[in-house]
């Protein structure tokens, strides 16, 4: 009797809706044993992880932002070859991955970022500028400003609709670009959604068209609003560099708090190995063996436009000499 029930208790009645010969709807009445909770024995190996992983982001909620001490890091060459970034916001300094990053650590190049606008709020913008001017200090780049508050309306439509306007941003550029003579530039990429982060792409390349004619550099376009169609290089990017870009990520307090999207950095790196193997390597090729990586487009400007340099794509590990990409 005991057992009939704890049989009962496990099972529900359901009534479904079944056709008579007439074609009629007729009642039925049928048992279902009610589904129960997965059981760490019934659990996949799966369902460990993703328990582990969702575990691990609801315990990063805890985590102080922006209190983190800068470690003590080696100086730049003070005749280092330069590395422009260009950033739409505070934060794409992060944003635009590994591969800046082993430029200055692997290569000693002299990575600066240059603050293209600070933000459309413009009672943050003050301070989004110190938490930027922290993220930077983490990383070892340098900074450069375009502006006490940054340049304004970068986008598409203000291209079109204020040519004056534009035109004193592109030469504010201009002006930066032929200062400090890069060896790499880094921009978004063309349709990278954001209308900031295109208004920036269209900017850098307006500005490089500026240059004079014999003036030539390495470009690399970056990506984070939307994919780009066609990266050519998948760099490889170790613990150490991710948990740096996501702890430089944290000092945006004011960004993050609102939107934690600094404990997604790591997902996004890792996806990318997945869609880079195929989007760099081509359709088939086997993922490399890459926990975290960057996706990113290298061009080279001369003569007032971009050529390619590469014949296909490259996957670039860890242990990779980044020196000969650019040389």
């Amino acid at each position: 009797m005991h057992g009939h029930a704890q049989h009962r208790a496990a099972t529900k009645t359901a009534h479904v809706q079944a056709p008579t010969a007439t074609g009629r709807v007729r009642n039925k009445t049928r048992h279902t044993t009610q589904s129960q909770e997965p059981t760490l024995r019934s659990m996949s190996p799966y369902h460990s992880f993703v328990l582990r992983f969702a575990q691990l982001l609801q315990e990063s909620k805890s985590y102080p932002v922006g209190d983190t001490e800068r470690p003590s890091r080696p100086g730049v060459s003070p005749d280092a070859p330069r590395v422009l970034l260009f950033s739409p916001h505070p934060d794409d300094e992060c944003l635009a991955g590994v591969l800046p990053l082993r430029l200055l650590r692997e290569a000693g190049m002299n990575v600066l970022n240059v603050a293209v606008t600070l933000g459309s709020r413009k009672e943050r913008r003050a301070a989004r500028l110190e938490e930027l001017k922290r993220a930077c200090e983490y990383l070892g780049y340098g900074l450069i400003p375009t502006g006490p508050d940054g340049l304004e309306r970068i986008s598409p439509g203000t291209r079109v609709q204020d040519p004056a306007h534009w035109r004193s941003c592109t030469e504010a550029i201009a002006k930066i670009i032929a200062l400090y003579q890069p060896g790499v530039i880094f921009l978004p990429h063309a349709q990278d959604w954001h209308p900031t982060h295109v208004g920036t792409h269209l900017l850098v390349m307006d500005a490089l068209n500026l240059q004079l004619s014999r003036f030539s550099c390495y470009v690399v376009e970056t990506e984070y609003w939307c994919t780009m169609p066609t990266p050519n290089l998948l760099v490889e990017a170790n613990e150490d560099h991710v948990g740096d870009l996501v702890t430089a990520l944290s000092f945006h307090e004011g960004e993050v708090a609102r939107n934690p999207y600094h404990v997604s950095l790591p997902a996004l790196l890792h996806d990318n190995v997945r869609r880079g193997a195929e989007l760099v390597g081509g359709c088939g090729t086997a993922a490399p063996d890459y926990l975290f990586g960057g996706l990113y487009r290298l061009r080279k400007w001369a003569q007032n436009q971009l050529t390619d340099v590469l014949a296909q794509g490259k996957f670039v590990p860890r242990k990779a000499n980044l020196g000969m990409l650019f040389a």
